[in-house]
């Protein structure tokens, strides 16, 4: 079973053979508005959770997307380089920023579900 968490940042992580991906969410795309960049982290590198991930770039603003767990980068969304607007069509599908290798699973127990997130955006 794949199950996916959300957290008060707007990112959702979901957790699938060990290895997690994250992205943001469709209430935080709407917000941004179109996405014309997205910094994209490098494989290997190490995260704490909090720790700033990602920069997306719309036309309004720039916004940090942050790990939601410890881990390891071991990909990020190459497709994203050329077309950063996949973030807004499809954000909890194609649009995917990264996927790490989760140090601490015990970390996700602190995130919301879906319920609990849609609670939250109200």
């Amino acid at each position: 079973m794949v199950t996916t968490y959300y957290t008060e940042d707007h990112e959702w992580i979901r957790v699938e053979g060990g290895v997690a991906t994250v992205g943001i969410t469709d209430y935080a795309q709407e917000q941004l508005g179109d996405l014309v960049f997205v910094e994209l982290p490098e494989a290997g590198r190490k995260l704490s959770k909090g720790d700033v991930a990602v920069v997306v770039e719309s036309v309004k603003a720039a916004s940090d997307v942050y790990a939601p767990a410890d881990g390891e980068i071991v990909e990020a969304n190459t497709a994203l380089s050329s077309d950063p607007a996949l973030v807004n069509s499809s954000p909890a599908g194609d649009g995917w920023l990264w996927k790490m290798k989760l140090s601490d699973d015990s970390q996700l127990s602190g995130l919301m579900d879906e319920a609990g997130y849609k609670a939250m955006i109200g």
